[in-house]
């Protein structure tokens, strides 16, 4: 049986395309796995510092706002109760944590799919490791440019690639972070994507298949 062809991007700078890790491009798309991976790294950026004032927390007084009876007017309690101005709120918020669990080889195969989804339709492109000496903004941008990808674009850097991520993160519309640090939720997030030489040899560790013992751990 003919082995399948290795999956290929273009090279920024370059004519000649670049081979991609099989083993980070060549998987199936799971849509699934892809919005639950997502879906973690997104509730994971929210803070949840939010809080309002319950009934018992609101600065107000405790005393009767007028007699039981003799005025005329409807009994009244508390001036703390919900339905008042200045009252608590009846279902407060307060802090928490929106942190959703994702298996660890779940979290891995959405990686890895959602990687494989720029390589299938050709939105993907690879940034040789000595493209950038020192930072140039307008020698990214004619890279982007001279390559046509789509913006917006996500540009994924190894962590001592300081010159790249600055001549990128100054560009309308275009994303930089860490190999270490990309999520799912952002490579599906952006039409296009740019990855360093480095950025795939850390994305390859992080989502990689590990052998041990005949078992894959994905």
């Amino acid at each position: 049986m003919a082995s399948a062809a290795k999956p290929k991007a273009a090279t920024i700078g370059k004519q000649a395309k670049t081979d991609l890790p099989a083993e980070l491009f060549s998987e199936p798309y799971n849509e699934s796995l892809v919005h639950e991976a997502a879906r973690a790294d997104l509730n994971a950026r929210r803070k949840g510092t939010h809080s309002s004032l319950t009934r018992g927390e609101v600065a107000m007084t405790g005393a009767k706002a007028w007699r039981q009876k003799g005025t005329g007017r409807a009994r009244v309690g508390a001036l703390s109760v919900p339905h008042r101005r200045g009252g608590g709120n009846a279902f407060a918020t307060k802090p928490r944590s929106y942190t959703v669990k994702v298996n660890r080889k779940a979290r891995r195969k959405a990686l890895r799919s959602a990687l494989s989804v720029h390589a299938a339709r050709g939105s993907v492109a690879v940034l040789p490791a000595d493209t950038f000496s020192e930072p140039a903004t307008g020698q990214a941008a004619e890279a982007i440019s001279k390559w046509g990808g789509e913006l917006p674009a996500l540009v994924v850097v190894g962590a001592d690639e300081a010159a790249a991520a600055k001549s990128f993160r100054n560009l309308p519309r275009v994303s930089v972070v860490t190999a270490a640090a990309v999520g799912v939720a952002e490579i599906v997030g952006h039409r296009s994507l740019i990855a360093s030489e480095d950025a795939l040899a850390t994305l390859s560790e992080r989502a990689g298949a590990v052998v041990r013992g005949g078992g894959e751990e994905a």
